[in-house]
């Protein structure tokens, strides 16, 4: 994989990476660990389906524009959420974690299919990045089974629905546990207190204001100590843009679902260095490679 270092005017630096290199593994992640982080993901797109279509009926998908079969492929899409749930559940038996009480922020049957996109994205940079954690191959067959049907979803609801391309580029960018955790967090009022423990930990937020590539875009971070860099997850590399008068210059070729956070490093974004984070930003563009939206998700 190339690494490089970019020289940006008025001293802002760019350097690129992998971010495989910050998913460490570590003695206390053993395989029912990460099933049952699996499962804490698979609860929460379970009920995010369930929820919605219990509030949302037909004619609220097409009065909000959206394609005549979109509700039943939806339909479809949860189904596919509930086996999921109901095949860790049954593989992990009374070491299963139980499902959390949510709050999604959708509106309307837009917003609804505009968030379904987005965590079908974090949901296969969940499986990337946690399949060097199994060690049973049976398991990790499954998880890869998991791992395409949930790529499938964003790309339909990403391309069919959302009239967007059905993919970011060549490589999804694979997540460690804190990074999905802490997208996770922000759905969770709740949990039963009999869960089990999860090794991981979520970050403060990070914010981008307007990110668009080629452009300064301002940001704000709830940590207590403030970025120095600003790290952009982009397939199967890592950019780092530094920090400048409380601003980042967002990386001109981004596409697709990026992930950014705020590191202390300009070389490594690892749970050692990341103190904000990460924000989803999408950069949609058309089949002219043109963009046409950017914004952050979260």
């Amino acid at each position: 994989m190339r690494c490089s270092v970019f020289v940006v005017a008025l001293a802002v630096g760019l350097s690129a990476s992998s971010p495989l290199q910050a998913i460490e593994k570590r003695q206390a992640v053993d395989d029912t660990t990460v099933l049952n982080f699996a499962l804490t993901l698979e609860h929460l797109e379970n009920a995010f389906y369930q929820q919605a279509l219990a509030k949302f009926d037909q004619q609220a998908f097409l009065d909000a524009g959206l394609p005549e079969f979109a509700r039943g492929r939806f339909e479809q899409v949860a189904a596919h959420e509930a086996t999921h749930v109901q095949f860790l559940s049954t593989a992990l038996g009374n070491n299963a974690t139980q499902p959390c009480t949510y709050n999604f922020p959708y509106t309307d049957p837009k917003s609804f299919a505009a968030l379904s996109q987005v965590l079908e994205g974090v949901g296969v940079s969940a499986y990337t990045g946690a399949a060097q954690l199994i060690t049973n191959k049976q398991y990790l067959t499954a998880a890869a089974s998991i791992l395409a049907t949930e790529a499938r979803h964003a790309s339909w609801v990403a391309s069919a629905v959302n009239k967007f391309a059905g993919w970011s580029g060549a490589f999804d960018v694979p997540l460690d546990l804190n990074e999905v955790f802490t997208l996770a967090a922000a759905f969770i009022t709740s949990c039963p207190s009999t869960n089990p423990t999860l090794p991981v930990k979520a970050y403060p937020a990070l914010k981008i204001g307007n990110p668009v590539p080629g452009q300064n875009s301002h940001f704000s971070s709830q940590s207590s100590t403030g970025p120095t860099f600003i790290a952009f997850f982009t397939g199967l590399d890592t950019i780092f843009v530094a920090v400048k008068d409380g601003a980042v210059e967002i990386p001109k070729d981004l596409s697709g679902q990026v992930y950014a956070l705020g590191t202390t490093s300009g070389t490594a974004a690892t749970p050692d260095t990341i103190v904000s984070g990460p924000a989803v930003l999408l950069f949609e563009r058309n089949s002219s490679n043109a963009l046409i939206s950017s914004g952050q998700a979260n």
